[in-house]
């Protein structure tokens, strides 16, 4: 972990949080409060996105290890990290695990969800 890699990953967080943050508002504006439409779109963007430089990457581009930081940790961190997540399950299916796969994906969303409602709690515990 070099200052280079810091500042790459940083750089890249910040374009990315950027995004999210336009895209959200840009998204909740065209279809109101109602549903997270924003957060469904950079959900999927980022996964489509991080598709897209995965393969150009490995096939493709040929780049050093910081603008491939900046990139899929900085960038698609930032806008979000459900592209990671995406990626995470289609790696362990393309391993041939798809148990583990499945248990990955289980554990992440109600694993999360729980974890939220127990902040949530907790929270009302110690800030009421």
């Amino acid at each position: 972990m070099s200052g280079r890699m810091l500042l790459a990953v940083a750089l890249g967080g910040a374009l990315g949080s950027v995004g999210r943050y336009v895209t959200v508002v840009m998204v909740t504006r065209l279809f109101g409060h109602g549903f997270p439409a924003g957060t469904v779109v950079v959900n999927i963007l980022g996964s489509f996105a991080m598709g897209l430089l995965v393969e150009g990457l490995a096939l493709r581009w040929q780049v050093g290890p910081e603008v491939r930081a900046l990139i899929t940790v900085g960038v698609l961190g930032g806008f979000t990290t459900f592209s990671t997540f995406s990626l995470d399950i289609v790696a362990l299916f393309q391993r041939g695990t798809p148990g583990m796969a499945g248990l990955y994906l289980a554990l992440s969303v109600a694993g999360g969800v729980m974890a939220l409602v127990a902040g949530m709690s907790f929270g009302r515990m110690v800030f009421s």
